[in-house]
This record gives structure tokens, sequence and C-alpha cells, in this order.
């Protein structure tokens, strides 16, 4: 079975994906987040403590529930293969940068979206750089740049970022080895049940339709293709509508409350670098965590750097802060990046331009 061979199967996916979200934000998941993968895998980093973040420590589950979503929905449709050996310390550089840029602009691709179905004018600004970013990375494909191909490998290596996700599954439901925030976006959370049930269902649907919002905007470049903006923009006429019929819509910049900042340049070259390694990537960090699932070490290397870009966000000070209100004054205070945010994304720009020129097929080379 496959989602990805007709838009109306694809705009299908999208919709489930869209509820799933909507349901996270309706038991709990924080406003105008519902799911995000940059967002939540620096919480489970922080659980872990591999940041002392205080607000932003939970194992999420959803993301547990992606991974393994896709790993079942590979292995029973037999799509499920263990490959590996392509460039894997460049991919986690890139893991590194995807997340980096993520916190800058405080969300991840999927996330950018659900802020622009709620309103969030500064999710549209940053929607300019996402293009832009995977635009110079599809310019860069097209040129000869690749990261070379991956191998079959034994079929338990596949699904070791699996089962290590089951592990700190059961830590978190089990033990009190793993931190739990009792304030701010970390305490924030649905159900375990819910949000488990939520991650599996639409890891699964992810994996069927193939859904990547880097790779959507790639193939139009590319290939002149929307079938892979078809999930998207179902998913967000979804959210659209949850955001409306719940009041949550609210058109604007600085709005308290949202975890968004409205420096405009640096939601733009947050998302560039997002937008530009995940191209050179091979995937957005929700495609990267269903490869992984589907027995990509590559992409769980990827995954990995992720992790560990999220650990020096907060230890190093280079994540942003959302427009939020004073609690004495009730005056808003804007959110804004860092000095140490906005050099990072520099760097991370100019390190994804040094990877695209450094590794080209060797036909191309020649």
């Amino acid at each position: 079975m496959t989602l990805y061979d007709s838009k109306k199967k694809l705009a299908l996916a999208g919709a489930v994906c869209g509820i799933v979200a909507a349901v996270l934000a309706f038991m709990g998941n924080p406003a105008n987040m519902a799911f995000c993968i940059a967002c939540f895998v620096r919480d489970m980093a922080g659980a872990m403590g591999m940041h002392q973040a205080e607000v932003v420590q939970y194992a999420r589950p959803e993301i547990i529930g992606l991974v393994l979503g896709a790993f079942i929905i590979s292995v029973a449709t037999k799509e499920y293969r263990s490959t590996a050996g392509s460039s894997p310390m460049i991919r986690f550089v890139l893991g590194m940068i995807i997340m980096i840029g993520s916190l800058v602009f405080l969300g991840c691709p999927l996330r950018m979206i659900i802020r622009m179905s709620a309103g969030d004018l500064n999710a549209w600004v940053a929607l300019v750089g996402f293009i832009l970013g995977v635009g110079t990375g599809t310019f860069m494909l097209k040129n000869g740049t690749s990261l070379g191909r991956a191998h079959e490998t034994n079929k338990s290596s596949g699904s070791v970022l699996s089962i290590i996700l089951v592990g700190i599954l059961l830590l978190a439901v089990c033990t009190s080895l793993l931190k739990a925030s009792e304030a701010g976006p970390g305490s924030m959370h649905a159900p375990i049940i819910v949000s488990l049930i939520g991650g599996l269902v639409f890891g699964a649907f992810a994996q069927k339709s193939r859904m990547c919002f880097a790779g959507g905007i790639r193939d139009v470049i590319l290939m002149k293709n929307f079938d892979l903006l078809t999930v998207i923009a179902a998913l967000f006429a979804v959210m659209l509508i949850f955001n409306v019929a719940t009041g949550k819509f609210v058109l604007g910049f600085n709005t308290p409350g949202i975890i968004a900042h409205s420096e405009h340049l640096w939601n733009v070259l947050g998302m560039y670098a997002v937008g530009f390694a995940a191209v050179l990537a091979g995937g957005c960090p929700l495609r990267q965590l269903i490869l992984a699932g589907q027995g990509s070490s590559d992409s769980a290397v990827t995954v990995l750097g992720l992790f560990f870009g999220a650990a020096l966000c907060h230890n190093l000070g280079l994540a942003s802060s959302g427009t939020a209100l004073n609690a004495e004054t009730q005056e808003v205070v804007a959110g804004a990046a860092t000095p140490n945010g906005k050099i990072a994304v520099i760097i991370c720009i100019i390190v994804c331009f040094a990877i695209a020129f450094t590794n080209k097929r060797e036909a191309v080379k020649k």
C-alpha cells in the first residue's frame, strides 16, 4: 500500500496528520506548537540531561512514536531496508545545523506550517528563508553535490535507533531517571498514551506518503512536481480549521504565548540554514526520523546530530527567546535571537556551502 501514487491519497495522509496535530494541541501540547520535531527533540535532550534548561525537559512520546510508526509500517509493507555508509559525519554536522537554525527561528518546518495556520506572520516571513534555503540546496544538487550512496547493512543495524527510543520510553514511564519540566513548554503535554498513539499514526502516514517539507519544495523546483506539497497543504488546512474553530487563530507578529519572535532577518536566515541543510541531508527533520525508522543508519546519525545540536543551543545560549508578557507589569516583552545564535547561524550557512562545494560526484569533479 502506498499513498504517494495519487494526490487524493496524499491529501488524505496530510489531513490525518493534521488531525493528529490538532488532537495533540487540544489535549495539552504547547499552544501554537502541537507537533514540532526540533522542539520535541530538544525537550528529549533535556530529559536526558544533555542540557540544563529546566523549562524544556520532557521525553516526548511523539518522537518515539514517529520512529516506531515508520519502523512498524515499513516492516509490515516490506519497505524496511537497513542501509548506511553515506558520509555519516557530514550528516551528523547537517543535523546540528538543522537544529541550530530551527531553534533560532523557534521551530522546525513542521512547526513553521502549524504557526502559519495560527496566523503567526513571523512564520510566513520565515517561509521565504526556508524556500530560498531549499532552492540553494537544490541548485547545488543539480550541479553535482552528493553525499554518496548508502549500502545494505545487517538488518539489525537499521533498528538500533528504534530500540534506543523504546528504552527511553520505558525509562520515562517506569523510572524517575529522566528529567521533566515543572514549568514552561516542557511541562505542557498531552497524556503519554495519546502522544504515543499520535506519534505512531503520524509516523505511519508520513512514511507511506513520503512527507517531507524540504522535499516538497525541492520537487517543485527540480521537476515541477507538486505532489508532496499536497500533503503539507492538507495538514495546513486542517490546522487552520482547528485554530479558527478554537479561537487560537491570531493574525500578527508580536503575539505573547506562542513561543516566537519578530526579528525577521534571523527568522529568515535560521530557516534558510534549515532548508539548505535539509536538502543536502536528503530530508527535513521529520523525514530524517521517518527514514531512520525504516532502516537508514545515515538518517539515524543525522537525528543524533539533532540531539547534539539541541544540547549546544541551550548550553551555549544559541536558542532564541519568544515574545512574552511580563507577569508583574503585563507589558509585552519582545522575543529575540541571541548574539551567539546569530553568529552560529552565519557559521552554519558557511558550513553548508563548504559541504556543498567539497562533496561532488566523481563525474562532476572531472
